[in-house]
């Protein structure tokens, strides 16, 4: 495609998801805090490594950061293409969205909250899930891009709407864990054999994706493959929290679990994998999930 597109954050996963799109796209442009990282991305996948005030004057301008906080002090001072569209992958805050969504509009830039699901193999294959907030018609001429990216695209709404859908469908995700580690921990300590027990479970009833892949890849293995780190879990769990408490709902379920991965993350090493929630289970427990 004709169109210039950069990519903004080149972490676990934007690392990843740049390097599909010099397959479909004639220049690409990328840009990371550490600008080491994006002149090995350019020699690694012909991108194109420059400055931040570069980046921004693409057509497209995705980005990729730990925080909406990162994204809104990122874009204040910078003066990005009048045309533009900025899509943001960050699992951010919906009322950040939002007044980004204002403040680009006045800058005649257009703004989509398009955060992704799939973990790092998603990006590494171009099979994210993209949960997209904001006009839809900006939707539509994004759509090409966010295809190079991912597989499942959906339009869910307007501004805040993607992180909203991100926010609950990661804090699923951890009620999901909680609940594993706890039902792992009860077996075992009856004796239970845990990778039979767990082959059951997973043709049945209980069986979700932190029973069929997170406890038997990462748990079970002790290997704990930093992906995505468990502050960031406890940070979109507490996004949930928040879209709960201002909607002003009864969710004893949500709370619970947001106090639990909150507990996790104080208590295991600094920016472990989500996966190591299991071991404040094991701590609490004396019961080794394996």
């Amino acid at each position: 495609m004709t169109q210039i597109v950069s990519f903004i954050g080149l972490g676990a996963m934007g690392y990843r998801m740049a390097a599909h799109l010099p397959k479909h796209f004639s220049k690409v442009l990328v840009w990371n805090r550490t600008s080491n990282k994006a002149e090995e991305h350019a020699t690694t996948y012909g991108t194109q490594a420059v400055t931040l005030q570069e980046a921004v004057q693409a057509d497209i301008i995705f980005s990729c950061l730990p925080t909406s906080a990162d994204v809104e002090h990122l874009i204040q001072p910078l003066t990005i293409k009048s045309g533009a569209i900025w899509v943001d992958c960050t699992s951010g805050v919906p009322e950040s969205a939002k007044k980004l969504e204002v403040q680009l509009k006045e800058k005649n830039v257009a703004y989509l909250d398009a955060p992704v699901s799939g973990q790092t193999i998603g990006a590494e294959n171009a099979t994210l899930t993209f949960m997209v907030g904001g006009n839809i018609e900006t939707f539509e001429k994004a759509l090409p891009a966010m295809q190079a990216l991912g597989k499942l695209i959906k339009h869910v709404g307007d501004s805040g709407a993607g992180f909203a859908v991100k926010a609950v469908n990661n804090m699923l995700m951890a009620v999901h864990l909680c609940a594993a580690c706890e039902g792992a921990s009860t077996l075992k300590s009856h004796g239970v054999n845990l990778q039979e027990a767990f082959e059951c479970i997973n043709a049945s009833s209980g069986q979700s994706t932190v029973t069929s892949s997170v406890l038997p890849q990462r748990i079970f293995n002790r290997s704990f493959p930093n992906t995505f780190a468990l502050p960031l879990l406890a940070k979109d769990t507490g996004i949930a929290l928040d879209l709960v408490q201002n909607a002003k709902l009864s969710a004893p379920v949500i709370a619970a679990s947001q106090s639990l991965i909150q507990a996790a993350s104080n208590l295991v090493e600094p920016n472990s994998d989500f996966s190591t929630v299991a071991k404040m289970y094991e701590m609490l427990n004396k019961v080794t999930i394996e």
